[in-house]
């Protein structure tokens, strides 16, 4: 018996000694009471912290009774420790107030050195750092495209390994590539703007950019099918800034070569005393002309946002952004030769081979709502609806071939069209999601989203033509007055689709080396017609891995699939519907942070194919398509290198390279191992950015930047059939190219508020040429020189 009393006394001693553990909460904050987000808060003898959420909240579990010393640090913030006593199961109101130490901002390219960038969710749809996914995202800060003076998406985008321009359909457009696919989609805050599924691209204003994200690999499945956000060669996202509950704000002024002139304004704060309603205006207008005579552009934007924090579990977001833009479209320059031969024509800038009132206006706006929700300290509810409306009005000229005489064509003579053009697109997406984080079964821990997006697309598009109005010879002065003309016929056309969606992923960390990642994704999208409406429902499953052989690398692997809906109704040689083709992607490499997480190297090596293509079979004339046939593989397969970060305090660093090997294996239009057009098998990108600390030079910031693009083929080479402008059977086309441009810019504070920077632009003057097939050949910019004037209050 007095065993049995003692065992009971040294079981009752450890009950009560296992229950004296405390939970720490509190919250940090800056010298102007503002949340600091994700902070680290630890204490040092115990090993044990956590990193505050997004509104600077943490909580510490399981610490021991006793009297510690509870640590606070974050970027730029001088770090600050107090005593605490846990003596009770709950502690709670341990608040930090962090004072700035320095006026560093953050100049990330792959991740960010917070844990979530702003919005990301809304297409990896889980809570983890791009450090932690597995697949490749790219970054890119306000403070880089500040820093850069980038203004539009290609100037902000030449940051990120392997993502080059496309085309620019005349300076009226940007769209943009990646890993050899066409016109990847461009959204804002996570909605497509142009419904268009070949990719032409948008028009936006970066004063209002928080940051731009570049997802590749998997991002796929996690938004659908791979003719609306799921591009197997990737998406661009880009963020719009949201409020503060800080007072502050800064405008400034640039003017630029070429008549440029742009005041920016940007203005925050909170609105009540609580500090629990804030708001956000951002705004731009700007008015330039160009290196080319004739053309010119206006353009206006703003960008006002509302954040309400309902309680302390509860949050809602509501943002508009509105851009116009009107401008004069560039038909550019013309080759001087056959499709083989590259003799693009250096045009003078005197020289404007449209009409003077030729113009593209962009009218574009999109909404958001978002509310997020604390369910308990391990589930999130995460609802929003997003909405983007475009109005596109195009009037303008365009040219032919080359002019034929006595069998001998004079390829500096062209026949000029006239044409007008209108399209409305209408998108939006209803989401919501359900997030667990840090769930535990056993010893195992889960990191898990489940949720569904139900997606509705609108256009309507109207064309009109007045055929061939003159014919012009590049080598004389041209008439750019447009004669009287009368247009032909209306062309009307217009779709409707609609899609849902339901996604499930679940990250398992099975120890502190080795995480899973599973997910599914069903999808299933209507299209609606005058005639008939066809439906599409597609699977697709992701799955993935994470190795961490010790603790600042990662090397990761997946395999996932996309479908692609928009040819499934094409019939076989029986009549019968050949239903979804599918994208098959591979992607490894490995993710590093040295240097306590501010210099990052990361490798990505990816492999997708598309084996199960609707093909046409043409007859002996390659003129007509007899049916259509399942086979086929267009491959694209390469590596991307890329290093980021901040090896000293003073010193920023990017850089990164691509190599792209994309091909038609097997193809019923396309030579075999032919590139599809505007590929290039190199990109290479380096930055540098240093601010002088001593006192001589103290404010004075320099930055560089060099960005390669390869020779990339002018269109497809065809195999017999036409089945794009300017191809000529059996001929291959000719390379347009590589070209470097090398950025230069400065940056000097006289104080806290006043600043004056300088940019100059492809320093050494070199022209390189960005095409549409014949259509358009866009020359780049040439040397340019900005000066800018800030103030920050």
């Amino acid at each position: 018996m007095k065993y049995f009393s003692t065992i009971l006394f040294i079981l009752f001693t450890h009950i009560v000694l296992a229950q004296e553990a405390a939970t720490i909460t509190g919250s940090v904050t800056d010298d102007s009471n503002s949340p600091v987000p994700f902070a680290s808060v630890y204490i040092v003898d115990l090993n044990m912290g956590t990193a505050a959420d997004a509104n600077g909240h943490f909580s510490i579990e399981n610490v021991p009774y006793g009297t510690w010393q509870l640590t606070a640090s974050a970027l730029g913030y001088t770090i600050l420790t107090q005593t605490i006593t846990s003596k009770e199961p709950i502690l709670n109101g341990v608040n930090f107030q962090l004072t700035h130490n320095n006026e560093l901002d953050q100049v990330e390219v792959f991740g960010n050195r917070n844990d979530h960038p702003d919005k990301i969710e809304s297409i990896t749809r889980l809570p983890l750092k791009p450090y932690e996914q597995i697949q490749s995202i790219s970054v890119l800060s306000e403070k880089l495209i500040e820093n850069q003076g980038a203004l539009s998406i290609a100037e902000a985008t030449k940051n990120v390994p392997g993502v080059y321009t496309f085309a620019t359909y005349g300076n009226k457009r940007e769209s943009m590539s990646s890993r050899g696919f066409r016109g990847i989609p461009i959204l804002k805050n996570g909605v497509r703007i142009h419904s268009d599924f070949r990719g032409v691209g948008i028009l936006t204003d970066m004063q209002g950019v928080d940051n731009i994200q570049v997802l590749k690999g998997n991002a796929s499945i996690t938004q659908g099918v791979a003719t609306d956000l799921g591009s197997p060669g990737g998406i661009i996202n880009i963020v719009t800034k949201t409020p503060k509950y800080t007072s502050g704000g800064s405008v400034s002024l640039r003017g630029n070569s070429f008549g440029q002139v742009r005041p920016t304004f940007d203005v925050y704060g909170p609105l009540n005393k609580e500090k629990n309603i804030a708001f956000r205006l951002n705004g731009a207008l700007e008015r330039a002309d160009s290196f080319r005579d004739m053309v010119e552009k206006e353009s206006f934007y703003f960008n006002p946002s509302f954040e309400w924090e309902i309680n302390e579990k509860t949050t809602v977001t509501l943002e508009l952004d509105h851009y116009y833009d009107s401008r004069t479209p560039d038909l550019g320059t013309v080759n001087l030769g056959e499709n083989d031969v590259n003799a693009i024509y250096d045009l003078p800038h005197s020289q404007f081979l449209g009409f003077e009132n030729d113009r593209s206006i962009t009218q574009n706006t999109t909404y958001a709502i978002r509310m997020d929700r604390e369910l308990s300290d391990k589930l999130t509810l995460k609802g929003a609806f997003y909405s983007s409306s475009l109005k596109l009005d195009d009037k303008g000229a365009s040219l032919g071939n080359a002019i034929e005489e006595n069998e001998v064509k004079l390829y500096n003579t062209r026949q000029r069209s006239y044409s007008t053009s209108t399209r409305n697109d209408n998108n939006s997406v209803l989401q919501f999601d359900l997030i667990g984080d840090d769930i535990y079964t056993g010893s195992i821990k889960h990191t898990f989203q489940v949720g569904f997006d139900y997606r509705s697309s609108r256009f309507s598009t109207t064309s009109q033509s007045a055929g061939v109005v003159d014919t012009i010879n590049v080598y004389q002065n041209i008439e750019n007055r447009l004669p009287d003309v009368s247009l032909g016929e209306a062309s009307v056309n217009g779709g409707k689709t609609n899609s849902l969606g339901f996604v499930a992923q679940d990250v398992i960390s099975w120890n502190t080396w080795l995480k899973t990642f599973l997910g599914a994704r069903f999808s299933s999208t209507e299209t609606l017609s005058e005639v008939e409406n066809t439906r599409s429902d597609a699977f697709n499953p992701l799955g993935g891995i994470i190795i961490s052989p010790i603790k600042n690398i990662n090397i990761f692997a997946s395999y996932t699939n996309s479908s692609y809906p928009r040819t499934a109704s094409r019939l076989g040689s029986n009549g019968e519907e050949l239903g979804n083709e599918r994208y098959d992607q591979l992607e490894t490499g490995l993710k590093t942070t040295w240097l306590n997480d501010r210099l990052r190297f990361n490798l990505t090596l990816y492999k997708i194919n598309n084996k199960n293509i609707n093909l046409p079979v043409y007859d002996e004339t390659w003129a007509n398509i007899l049916y259509y046939q399942k086979g086929g593989n267009d491959q694209r397969q390469g590596v991307e290198v890329e290093i980021t970060g901040r090896p000293l305090e003073n010193l920023e660093l990017i850089g990164g390279y691509a190599y792209i090997d994309a091909q038609y294996k097997d193809h019923t239009s396309f030579v075999y191992g032919s590139a599809p057009l505007n590929t290039p098998k190199h990109t290479f990108n380096a930055y540098a950015n240093y601010t002088f600390r001593s006192n001589t030079l103290e404010g004075l910031t320099v930055g560089a930047g060099a960005y390669y693009t390869g020779e990339r083929p002018i269109n497809d080479w065809s195999s017999g059939p036409v089945t794009h402008q300017g191809i000529v059977p059996n001929q291959q086309p000719f390379n347009v190219e590589a070209y470097t441009l090398v950025n230069f810019q400065a940056q000097y504070k006289f104080d806290k508020n006043w600043s004056v920077q300088f940019l100059l632009n492809n320093v050494f003057d070199k022209i390189g040429y960005n095409a549409y097939r014949t259509s358009y050949i866009n020359q780049t910019d040439p040397r340019s020189f900005a000066g800018v004037l800030h103030y920050k209050f």
